[in-house]
């Protein structure tokens, strides 16, 4: 019983410590917000860069990983400061910059995950400005409930693996309960008056994007080898291994405020 929770207090001290930088960051506006996204995209993608390219450093020189995240950085800088949607082609950059640095097995994995960490750091600052602090607290909230749901529901329940050959630790119990605590969150905020009643069905689905970007990330990981993305995060792994889930959940939001379907908390 206690090696199913023998990483919880680094996973709480690196939780707290990751929540208060978080919360700064959505709290922070203008150039502070988008620089602090270019840092955690430059991050991300050196992480990236290592999965896909590292262990075979016949394709690239040992610095291409740092290439490529302090590129992505100025690329999302870029993407952010410039006006128009013409800037969102330069997420193309990176994807061809790292190309000759990834291994060719997984070149396709490399492209479509830099677009989504690039997309999703978009995502962020668009909805933070043109749709308030509620309505990305909401979705960042979302995603951490059905995050730490998933944690403790499915240590302490188990059962049926949710997709054993990808994500071995993730259980049916747990993410239902993710589920059900983004649906509990948008029926709370329906009944309160702060969002119209579509929020009960995009608020399970972005818990449901969520989820699909985290094993979207253990795939990857499982495909090259690795158990996370990196050991900068003490009982986390690396910065992916925290962002993924937001990631997923961010790009479905972008999709529907491009739709004009997202809805507006507390507006």
């Amino acid at each position: 019983m206690r090696e199913r929770w023998n990483d919880l207090g680094a996973r709480v001290l690196s939780g707290a410590v990751i929540a208060v930088i978080g919360l700064a960051l959505l709290l922070s506006s203008g150039l502070w917000l988008r620089a602090g996204v270019a840092v955690v995209t430059g991050l991300l993608m050196w992480e990236l860069a290592r999965l896909t390219g590292w262990r075979h450093p016949e394709f690239h020189r040992p610095r291409h990983p740092v290439l490529i995240a302090v590129l992505s950085g100025l690329i999302m800088l870029a993407m952010l400061i410039l006006q128009g949607g013409w800037p969102l082609l330069l997420a193309l950059v990176p994807v061809i910059a790292g190309w000759a640095g990834t291994h060719s097995h997984e070149r396709p994995a490399f492209a479509l995950f830099t677009l989504a960490i690039l997309g999703a750091g978009y995502a962020l600052v668009m909805i933070r400005e043109s749709m308030g602090l509620p309505t990305l607290f909401w979705i960042v909230g979302t995603v951490v409930l059905s995050d730490i749901l998933g944690y403790f529901v499915g240590r302490r329940l188990g059962g049926a693996r949710f997709w054993p050959s990808i994500s071995p630790k993730k259980t049916w119990s747990g993410t239902i309960a993710g589920w059900v605590g983004a649906l509990v969150l948008a029926v709370l905020l329906w009944l309160g008056g702060a969002a119209g009643a579509s929020v009960i069905v995009i608020g399970p689905l972005l818990a449901f994007c969520g989820q699909l970007g985290d094993i979207a990330e253990s795939w990857l990981k499982r495909r090259v080898g690795a158990k996370d993305s990196s050991a900068i995060i003490p009982g986390h792994g690396g910065t992916m291994d925290r962002f993924d889930a937001m990631s997923g959940a961010l790009l479905l939001a972008l999709i529907l405020l491009f739709a004009d379907l997202l809805p507006a908390i507390g507006g």
